[in-house]
């Protein structure tokens, strides 16, 4: 059975313009198109989809699920069992957390008690593990420019800074209609770019950092952790971001 790219959507919960933007990059290529040129997509398409979302659900980007998918080694049934393997381990972390959320609840109701380490028991230490990956790509150099940079804010100046760039994300996304070149999008994304400045401590240097913004803008796509609302992925508020701060860094940075 084929499946449209509207039918393929409908089934996997993956977004039309993603998938587009699979195919566009090789990572989803649709295994016929009709006269009328819609794309069509067979069980071999199915199954590689469910690979990618297996990966990204694992935090993989897109770049490195391509990569891996198109090895000439590669194989779907060790996949899948490597599947398993990390999904019971985050099962596992999962219970660990529903013990620590019952005990907690016990310790407030007064009937057991509790040291103040096992509150935290079950929880992944993911900002050491982001940092980590930052200090990786970008230089232990400058990951500290922007902790310095940031730890010079008050308490109340930081909140102000995380809640206007939060508005203006916000705002972008309810923009996604119009064109990633008009001019009120554009005015956002200027907006946005002297804030990721100031997150980045880099605000007053003369380098505008345009390829560096231009790759935030990839690092949005490639890595759904970095642009999730809800614990739930924007994967075409990333697209369209993306696009648009490609088309500052192109037009007004260099």
């Amino acid at each position: 059975m084929s499946y449209t790219v509207k039918q393929l959507a409908g089934l996997s919960g993956v977004s039309v313009r993603t998938l587009h933007h699979y195919d566009e990059t090789g990572l989803l290529k649709p295994t016929a198109r009709t006269d009328a040129g819609y794309r069509l997509y067979g069980e071999k398409e199915l199954l590689r989809l469910q690979q990618i979302l297996f990966y990204r659900a694992l935090g993989m980007p897109l770049r490195e699920i391509q990569k891996l998918l198109d090895a000439p080694d590669f194989d779907t049934m060790q996949a899948l069992a490597q599947h398993r393997k990390a999904l019971a381990s985050r099962k596992k972390e999962l219970a660990a957390m529903l013990t620590t959320v019952d005990k907690t609840i016990a310790k407030l109701k007064g009937d057991i008690m509790m040291s103040d380490k096992e509150l935290y028991d079950g929880f992944p230490k993911d900002a050491r593990k982001y940092r980590g990956e930052a200090v990786e790509k970008y230089g232990e150099k400058t990951i500290r420019r922007s902790e310095d940079a940031l730890r010079k804010l008050s308490k109340a100046e930081l909140q102000k800074l995380q809640d206007e760039s939060t508005q203006v994300l916000e705002n972008l996304a309810a923009h996604m209609h119009l064109a990633t070149d008009c001019g009120e999008v554009q005015t956002l994304i200027a907006r946005h770019y002297e804030l990721i400045r100031m997150f980045w401590g880099t605000s007053g240097l003369a380098d505008n950092q345009a390829c560096a913004y231009a790759g935030l803008g990839q690092l949005f796509v490639d890595d759904e952790r970095f642009m999730s609302k809800d614990g739930k992925p924007r994967s075409e508020f990333a697209l369209f971001l993306r696009d648009a701060m490609k088309r500052f860094s192109d037009s007004t940075l260099r």
